[in-house]
């Protein structure tokens, strides 16, 4: 406990900025991926293309590797600036809008074809027929590997603190140079990441009890 109450303000302040930058990445990620998800799903050609180069290649490319671009080759193209903790979301969201694209799209894969042929008939176009047929029946069922994509990127969060940002993986650092004891740390570390994916947990049974879907 003394490692805790000594660097209590540095777990609040590092775990505070953990949990703003999931937040964001989250909803940046869950947005730019049902998108490309609608991409990939898309009667035009060209578009289906597009979701699937995007998938391809961010999938294929470590999320350190997305970091270093936005530390060190982004500012030589002299666009809008972006501070460490905006860089950070950045990197997240469109790293992890991969892996959502393609859990929501196994989700329309599940709905039944019929389905869409019958909103064509209605008179439906292909966005309303996404919005308001296919999309509330699949993501009934992709619950689990939504909220396990979403783990992942609280997770990987850490990465951020070898990147100016200081979040719950820079406290390591931190004690490490007051000469802390570490083990005790970085199992308070773990500790708190483990109440934080808890909630998570309890939203996805939450959510799979209410959505239920019959097989």
């Amino acid at each position: 406990m003394s490692v805790l109450s000594t660097y209590s303000d540095l777990f609040l302040r590092a775990f505070g900025t953990t949990i703003q930058l999931f937040l964001f990445s989250a909803v940046g990620s869950l947005v730019l991926g049902t998108f490309l998800a609608m991409l990939r799903v898309s009667p035009v050609p060209v578009f289906r293309a597009a979701g699937a180069v995007y998938v391809t290649l961010v999938r294929n490319t470590p999320l350190t590797l997305v970091f270093f671009f936005f530390a060190f080759a982004y500012p030589l193209l002299k666009m809008l600036r972006l501070e460490p903790f905006q860089g950070a979301v950045v990197a997240l969201t469109l790293y992890t809008s991969a892996f959502i694209c393609e859990v929501v799209r196994s989700g329309i894969n599940t709905v039944p074809v019929g389905q869409a042929e019958a909103s064509r008939a209605l008179g439906l176009t292909f966005g309303q027929m996404l919005f308001n047929v296919v999309l509330p029946q699949a993501l009934r069922t992709v619950v689990p590997p939504l909220v396990s994509t979403l783990i992942a990127l609280l997770k990987n969060t850490t990465i951020a603190a070898g990147f100016s940002v200081s979040d719950a993986g820079s406290i390591s650092y931190v004690l490490s140079e007051e000469g802390a004891n570490m083990l005790v740390g970085l199992s308070w570390v773990a500790f708190f990441f483990v109440l934080l994916v808890i909630p998570l947990t309890l939203v996805q049974r939450a959510l799979e009890k209410r959505w239920s879907v019959a097989r």
